[in-house]
């Protein structure tokens, strides 16, 4: 239940003035329960997915007590630090604090993988206020003396179950140790695995818990299809997908960073604006490729899963999978790019006969079929030993083959 507007849950003037600048009236459920916990100093459990609002659930208590209690920072010191898995979604919770934090003489620095060290460290050289980071650059600057956590008073972890896919759990767990006993934590992740439970019970102290209805009841304007159809015929329906100009804004999903580099050579040798965006790009690519999709000088995105959380475009109007995900759960992620902010979008999804599993892991966890677009499932069910695994490595070649 959502409180009927952003005065009632305790935030002072100026972040409200901030939010009325931005045009942001009502709160969204996990805004609505967790900023009043914040607010009063508890420690928090988010549950929640992605596109929930959990970025100002955290941010706005955050700007609240550094506004009402000024934070003086000795050098390289910091009062906060935020955690994020990916550097577009650090990047994208940077973003969002600096427009929230209008009006406010707020210092927030980002350290992150993949851009000037020697810039973050003379940064962070007289101390901020809020330091968003990535895991293995802020264990680095810590490392190093550069970064200190001696002053630190509130601490976020956000998608802590995309940290634990990623493998930076033992670089959390280095960091948590560091932080100073009298603090202020919050955890915010759209699963609960075992580990991520285990963490949260490490790390916060009678924590106020929150859960949001997962992935069936937020995805309920996103109109979702499937087409069956092998992988080397999936080049070819991309393209005729695309030549309907009502596909305006497009992100198109890959499993692998080689595939994502294939899928828009490919599109742009037909025409297509295209950027691509994963994790073999550095961050001054990856800022130009978000950049020329947000501007509209791309109309397609192609990415892979470790950028799906960070990417925050308005107006997306399609997204398509290219390849099913591992996870039956990053399909939400990557479908909750588009039908933002009360939109409604279109999810398209390719489906050859070796990934006929995971569609069924996500028909099981959706609650229902998806409508199918295209081609027929005539496949027997999947095997998941070594002969699915060779069957998919034989059809991925025939990538390039394709009409």
């Amino acid at each position: 239940m959502t409180s009927p507007d952003f005065s009632a849950l305790g935030l002072g003037a100026v972040q409200l003035r901030a939010l009325d600048a931005l045009g942001f009236t009502t709160p969204t459920p996990i805004q609505a329960q967790a900023i009043p916990a914040l607010i009063a100093g508890r420690d928090l459990l988010g549950i929640a997915q992605t596109g929930s609002g959990k970025t100002a659930a955290f941010a706005l208590p955050l700007l609240h007590q550094l506004a009402a209690n000024p934070f003086r920072a000795q050098p390289h010191a910091t009062a906060a630090l935020i955690l994020a898995p990916t550097r577009e979604l650090a990047l994208q919770i940077e973003e969002n604090l600096r427009d929230l934090a209008a009006g406010l003489r707020v210092r927030i620095a980002a350290i992150l993988g993949g851009c000037s060290r020697s810039a973050q460290v003379r940064r962070m050289r007289p101390g901020v206020d809020i330091v968003i980071g990535t895991p293995g650059r802020v264990c680095d600057l810590l490392a190093a003396g550069e970064l200190r956590l001696h002053q630190l008073r509130y601490f976020v972890l956000d998608e802590a179950d995309r940290m634990l896919d990623l493998g930076f759990i033992r670089d959390i767990r280095r960091i948590v140790a560091a932080l100073p006993a009298a603090r202020q934590s919050a955890l915010f992740s759209a699963t609960m695995p075992r580990e991520i439970a285990g963490l949260a019970e490490e790390l916060l102290r009678e924590p106020a818990r929150v859960s949001i209805a997962a992935a069936p009841a937020t995805l309920p304007r996103i109109a979702q299809s499937v087409h069956f159809v092998p992988m080397a015929g999936k080049r070819a329906l991309l393209g005729q997908l695309l030549d309907d100009p009502g596909l305006e804004r497009v992100i198109v999903f890959t499993r692998t960073k080689h595939g994502a580099d294939r899928v828009a050579l490919a599109l742009e040798t037909g025409g297509v604006a295209v950027s691509a965006l994963h994790g073999n790009k550095s961050q001054p690519q990856r800022v130009r490729a978000l950049d020329a999709f947000r501007t509209g000088r791309a109309r397609v995105l192609v990415a892979t899963d470790i950028a799906a959380r960070g990417i925050d475009v308005t107006d997306v109007s399609h997204v398509i999978n290219y390849d099913l995900p591992v996870q039956a759960e990053d399909y939400v992620h990557r479908i909750g790019r588009t039908a933002r902010a009360g939109k409604s979008g279109i999810a398209i999804s390719f489906c050859d006969p070796a990934e006929r599993a995971v569609l069924r892991a996500i028909e099981r966890m959706a609650g229902a079929s998806l409508a199918v677009a295209g081609g027929t499932d005539h496949a027997p069910p999947a095997n998941d030993g070594a002969p699915a695994r060779n069957q998919r490595r034989r059809r991925s070649g025939g990538f390039r083959r394709a009409a």
